[in-house]
């Protein structure tokens, strides 16, 4: 009987410390979800951008216009990137030096191509992920002489996972225009998450500019956009139908509208090219018969404009490589598509090629 005694006391010994490492998690694990909800990223339905640049062009009724839209992956996703969310493992996916030529990359593009506009997605500033590094500042630097604005959609102190944690995040929507810009707005999109699981999640969100039309009443309505994307699809349905009443009510008021960006969707009038893999992530479907006649639907089914990030690009067997169709255009009745193309950059510094509309707006008078 007395050789049971130490075995009781070493029994609860164990149980004691097992309690009491068991607390400290639970106290840990409660303390981290105060922190996160009091630190919340919550903003309000509508909120004022600030402008900054003003261009000297002036646009005129009948000009052509050249549109971009990018998602150039936060400087992180180039060619040797994978992603834990996609598949793959990755969480931190580049280092800082990575990170700066992916963006040379960028803004080389930008610089050659010089867009009258320039949707911009998953642009860092000050985030773990990216090495701090304020991107859209130096993206704005390298393209003077444009009117730049920018919309949080992603502001969290920190993403505890997975493991190693993706850390501290602040990430938006860029825009640049060749012309002076009136006003800017974000306008706050559904959330398809519930608490605690938005507290990790993008708020996302339309950025909403307006540039004025010489000699006109009318404007023309840039809008940027990045809808959701691990959402079970009713934050997709819900952020659409969203969108199409905003862009209804400005073409509704007479003015000329263009929406660009990352639908993580297709368009139900364009033939996809390439069907999502069995097991591999699937985007939505915009019926376009939702929104009023009228409507332009541009996506180039030619060129995926984003791969699949459940392994790296750099050294895969490419042709049978998952591909997607979700980048392109939403444009206003009246407005003339003269060309679109998906610039196949084989997703050396993003996993998203960028996009190229040119555009005609309509005389008038």
């Amino acid at each position: 009987m007395a050789s049971e005694r130490p075995k009781k006391k070493l029994g609860k010994k164990i149980l004691t410390g097992a309690g009491i490492i068991l607390g400290v998690i639970v106290l840990a694990v409660g303390w981290l979800l105060g922190w996160l909800t009091l630190s919340e990223f919550r903003p309000e339905p509508v909120e004022t951008l600030a402008v900054e640049g003003a261009p000297s062009a002036v646009l005129t009724p009948g000009r052509e216009l050249t549109v971009m839209t990018w998602n150039v992956g936060y400087g992180a996703l180039g060619d040797n990137a994978d992603f834990f969310m996609d598949g793959g493992t990755g969480v931190r996916t580049a280092d800082e030096t990575r990170v700066r030529e992916n963006l040379a990359a960028v803004t080389d593009v930008l610089r050659e191509r010089m867009p009258d506009v320039v949707f911009l997605q998953e642009v860092d500033r000050d985030s773990d992920r990216s090495h701090h590094i304020d991107e859209a500042a130096e993206i704005t630097a390298a393209m003077p002489g444009y009117a730049n604005t920018f919309a949080y959609n992603y502001r969290v102190l920190f993403v505890p996972y997975p493991v190693p944690p993706i850390g501290k995040v602040n990430s938006g929507l860029l825009t640049l225009s060749g012309y002076p810009v009136s006003a800017s707005r974000r306008i706050q999109l559904p959330c398809p998450f519930s608490w605690p699981m938005r507290l990790g999640n993008l708020k996302r969100c339309l950025m909403v500019d307006r540039v004025p039309l010489e000699n006109s009443d009318r404007e023309l309505v840039l809008v940027n956009l990045h809808l959701e994307a691990y959402d079970d699809g009713e934050g997709k349905i819900a952020q659409t139908e969203m969108l199409r009443q905003l862009l209804e009510t400005e073409a509704a008021a007479g003015n000329y509208v263009i929406a660009g960006g990352d639908f993580n969707q297709i368009f139900s009038t364009v033939e996809n090219p390439w069907p999502a893999q069995e097991g591999m992530w699937r985007p939505g479907e915009i019926d376009v018969s939702a929104f009023q006649a009228g409507w332009q639907f541009a996506m180039d089914g030619t060129t995926p404009s984003c791969r699949s990030l459940d392994k790296p690009y750099a050294g895969a067997d490419r042709e049978t490589f998952q591909y997607y169709l979700i980048d392109g255009f939403l444009l206003s009745e009246g407005l003339s598509v003269e060309s679109l193309e998906t610039l196949d950059l084989g997703f050396a510094a993003s996993d998203h090629n960028p996009v190229l509309l040119a555009v005609r707006l309509p005389q008038e008078g």
